[in-house]
């Protein structure tokens, strides 16, 4: 089935108050288009998993620009310093999660799991409130599998049924998020027919993806 539309219509059913995870690091890989799609309809309140805030008005970092945002899942916050005046002035909450926690927590989210052990955080703040459990002498965290009403990733190519093609660092939580949320779109550098991404080269197979966008596209 082609899944190749027009992103008015992939974020059609995008709305105030959804859950929506965002792939790439510190902008790059981030799917730029449809980011500036859901500012221009006016979309609000969003609880956003991300890895970061990204940078100040580029990346995630638009929808803080924009004020946008409810509630932010990430590892960090630092290099975007209008997330940070924003979050010091109450403006959003924010749960703040060790990189490799975010990212095994997204995956056991796409995988069917109900969470992760990690030692990490223990002895941390990170532990307060937190479920504990000693497996051999060792104590873990239980950490909560992550999920979402969608995922908004981009690739560097994309056939036309869905099958997926990342570069370098854009590659990051991407795979997973496209697992872990309910509806997928893709924002493509370019979009091919089916057969012409080699199969080994497929990162993101296309049964988790719903929609297709060209990147730069307007609505």
């Amino acid at each position: 089935m082609d899944k190749v539309k027009t992103i008015e219509e992939a974020i059609a059913n995008i709305h105030d108050g959804q859950t929506i995870m965002i792939g790439g690091f510190g902008g790059n890989g981030s799917p730029h288009s449809l980011i500036e799609a859901l500012i221009a309809k006016g979309v609000k309140d969003l609880t956003i998993i991300c890895n970061d805030a990204g940078n100040p008005n580029f990346g995630v970092g638009r929808f803080f620009k924009e004020k946008r945002v409810k509630k932010l899942y990430a590892s960090f916050i630092g290099a975007n310093p209008e997330a940070c005046e924003d979050l010091a002035n109450g403006e959003f909450e924010v749960v703040l999660i060790p990189q490799g926690t975010l990212a095994e927590s997204i995956r056991a989210g796409g995988a069917g799991l109900g969470g992760i052990l990690t030692k990490t955080g223990i002895g941390t703040l990170v532990s307060e409130g937190k479920q504990k459990i000693n497996i051999k002498g060792e104590d873990y965290l239980v950490e909560e599998a992550i999920h979402a009403d969608v995922a908004l990733i981009y690739a560097a190519k994309v056939d036309r049924i869905g099958n997926v093609s990342y570069h370098g660092s854009s590659r990051a939580h991407s795979p997973s998020m496209a697992m872990a949320a309910d509806y997928v779109v893709v924002e493509a550098k370019e979009i091919v027919e089916v057969g012409e991404i080699n199969p080994d080269n497929v990162h993101t197979q296309s049964v988790f993806i719903n929609s297709i966008v060209l990147k730069g596209e307007q609505k």
